[in-house]
């Protein structure tokens, strides 16, 4: 079968490989559509801090049932998708229902090779039979829930004001999930056709390039006050540490993306304002399935948001182009 390996940063090589053996406990997946993700990005480009190389890459993708096993739940045909957090179900946090930051997860494409190939076999409690969605829709519902997971953490409340720094497709995920709960929801990037993908496809309420005049801007948008909710999509140490200026008074800040680094802060400003500050990583098979529910109500623009596609074996060629902020990339789906 086709695999695509990324041996060092920069570097990917298509190879050859034997198709997988199903193991007892198993469900063997024949690969259908991969999303690319930021974290695939960081991969290649070599700032990814949970990762060794090679590599083959790809954690948010789709499929068809080719083997199961009686009392899995799965039959041969059946369109699935499946969690890539591979998490032990017995340590501190499995015991407290966050397998998404389990002690000893292994993400696929990460800590463990991923979907950038024809075939996985995994454990069948990671693979989930997606109902009433597409093998392209079932390929985003990775990412989405990244987003779906950031604003439950957040427990945003409607009309409360929320601000997504950063409009890469977490962004955009968590922006998606803020509407849906009725809050004010202001987007604010470097790039101006991101926030304008933002303005036409997610209905944002507000929409602010970085710039000197930025703060500005968004305190007059909440008239002094800020925002309830502040999230993180950067993966910018920089950015990140200027985000403690945008917490209203009471406000809570959530860290979505991650940096290989080490960030600080005001420690005055952060208690005046009696802040929260809380990580998300992750999601859970609750936010998986909230994301499928949602994707069956049309209530998010996936068609928009998959912008460029290619298949397996043009990955090698192909895959650096998804770099260039000049091709307009929001979620590139490969077919396999």
């Amino acid at each position: 079968m086709l695999t695509v390996v990324c041996e060092k940063p920069g570097s990917l090589l298509a190879q050859d490989r034997s198709k997988p053996e199903r193991a007892p406990g198993e469900t063997l997946v024949r690969i259908k559509r991969v999303g690319v993700c930021g974290t695939d990005l960081h991969i290649f480009n070599g700032n990814q801090p949970f990762l060794e190389y090679p590599r083959v890459m790809g954690h948010e993708f789709s499929g068809i049932v080719e083997q199961s096993e009686a009392g899995s739940g799965l039959e041969p045909g059946d369109v699935v998708y499946v969690m890539p957090y591979l998490s032990c179900g017995d340590c501190i946090a499995c015991r407290q229902g966050k397998t998404n930051c389990c002690v000893r997860i292994q993400v696929l494409g990460v800590h463990r090779d991923g979907a950038f190939t024809e075939y996985l076999s995994l454990p069948h409690a990671f693979v989930l039979k997606a109902n009433g969605v597409t093998l392209d829709q079932a390929a985003m519902i990775e990412f989405l829930s990244i987003g779906a997971h950031a604003v439950r953490r957040s427990d945003i409340q409607k009309g409360q004001r929320a601000l997504v720094v950063g409009t890469g497709p977490i962004g955009m995920a968590v922006a998606i999930f803020s509407r849906l709960r009725g809050a004010q929801v202001t987007v604010l990037d470097t790039r101006e056709d991101r926030l304008a993908f933002c303005r036409e496809h997610l209905k944002v309420d507000s929409a602010v390039l970085i710039g000197e005049s930025d703060k500005q801007q968004l305190e007059q948008i909440t008239h002094g006050e800020f925002f309830d909710v502040v999230f993180d999509a950067t993966g910018n140490a920089k950015a990140m540490e200027r985000g403690f200026e945008f917490i209203a008074h009471g406000g809570k800040y959530v860290l979505v993306s991650i940096v290989r680094d080490t960030i600080s802060f005001s420690d005055p400003e952060f208690h005046k304002r009696e802040a929260t500050l809380m990580g998300s990583r992750n999601a859970t098979v609750e936010d998986f399935r909230y994301v499928e529910q949602c994707l069956r109500d049309g209530l998010i623009p996936d068609a928009a948001l998959n912008t460029h596609r290619m298949k397996l074996d043009e990955v090698t060629e192909r895959f650096q182009t998804l770099l260039d902020p000049a091709q307009g990339v929001v979620k590139a789906i490969v077919e396999c």
